[in-house]
Order: structure tokens, then sequence, then C-alpha cells
């Protein structure tokens, strides 16, 4: 990344390409949905790019949409991708597998503040993605980042709990697209935003992130 300085630690949040229940717009959560073809082409092209920054270490959720994500970096860099279950999406409770329509009808109050019954709460999911990154950064080496394969709504929850932003500003940080990145470089004081949802052009994100990130379910 242009204006990091050599030799910081520095994370790249890599997003799992696209799945059927993307499309569909139905909460993944914790339900282990692979790539579907689209998925499987965007990990491609998005892996030859981030091949070019010779990452030192790939990490990744267990589920295979993220770890399928990650194989694609893996077989271009021969690096080992390493499995890391705290890496996984916010879990949906009752709503994995829904789509959003069905999701608004059925729990229109809960729809509002995009709290699943029986889900994962987000200071859970924060606390727990960036606990994983902290731990794993600290075993990096060599000059190259660590690319981190995971999911939407743990990526974001996970970079805002790094950055130590207060919860009430969490929602000013946007989902990222299938396939897009973030990247955090680590200063003097702390880690900091260097680019976010990058890789793709501007268009509506679709994950299991908060309603308002998201197409209407048609």
């Amino acid at each position: 990344m242009s204006d990091a300085r050599r030799g910081e630690r520095r994370i790249v949040f890599w997003r799992h390409g696209q799945t059927l229940w993307n499309v569909e717009q139905r909460f993944q959560g914790h339900t282990d949905i692979p790539l579907d073809e689209t998925g499987i082409a965007q990990a491609t092209r998005a892996a030859s790019l981030l091949a070019s920054l010779r990452p030192s270490m790939i990490v990744s959720s267990h589920l295979r949409r993220a770890h399928g994500t990650a194989g694609r970096l893996a077989a271009l860099t021969g690096l080992e991708v390493l499995v890391d279950k705290d890496l996984r999406e916010r879990g949906g409770g009752e709503w994995e597998g829904l789509t959003r329509a069905e999701i608004r009808a059925g729990w229109p109050k809960e729809f509002a503040e995009w709290e699943a019954p029986g889900g994962e709460a987000v200071t859970g999911v924060a606390d727990r993605v960036a606990a994983a990154a902290l731990r794993w950064a600290d075993r990096l080496t060599g000059d190259g980042p660590m690319v981190i394969a995971s999911h939407g709504a743990a990526i974001r929850l996970g970079v805002a709990r790094l950055l130590g932003l207060p919860e009430e500003l969490w929602p000013a940080l946007g989902g990222l697209g299938n396939c897009s990145w973030s990247v955090l470089a680590e200063g003097r004081k702390g880690w900091r935003l260097v680019e976010h949802n990058a890789g793709t052009l501007p268009e509506p994100v679709n994950s299991d992130d908060r309603p308002d990130a998201a197409p209407a379910a048609t």
C-alpha cells in the first residue's frame, strides 16, 4: 500500500467471493455455504492482485466460502492457509437461511435493529475477530502483509474494534462487496485504515451486515 511505511505490520481483511445465498439475499451466518461460479472467478481475480503485495501469511475463517477464497491466493503464493474459527461470520440464530424479505416480515422490530433472535451480539463478534487478528499479527514475520479471508459483517466489526471506534460510530464504516478488501496498517498510535472496500467499483453491498447496507429485497 502506497502510504504504508516499510517495516510496519499490515493486515488485509479480504471478504469471500459470492455465494448463491448472497445472490438470494439469505442470511448465511455460520452456515457453511460454498462459493458459486461467480465467487470462484472473483476470488481468482482478486488473488492475482493481492499476490502482488507478496503477503507473508494467509489466515482464514474455517467456513468454505472464506477458505476457498483464501485458497486461490495460496495457490499463487505457495503459502499455507492457516485456519481460525474466530474469523467466522456473525451468527444469525433463527435467521440463518432466510431471505431479508422473510426476516423483515417475521421480525420487523428486530429487522430494524438487525438483531437476530439467538444470534451473536455485534460486540462479541468485534471482540473475537479483533483478538484473532492481533493473535496472528503477533506471529507475522517479513515485510509482506497478513491476509485474512473472512466475512462482511465480521470484517467490518473487527476493523471498527481495531481502530478503537466507539460502538455508536460503527455504522459509519460501510460494508464490503464480495472479494473486496480493507487494509489496516500499524502506526505509532495504533492501527489506521489505509484502504476500505477496495477492489471493486462502488455498488450495493449484499452481506449479513445491517439491512441499510444492502439493496432492498425483491
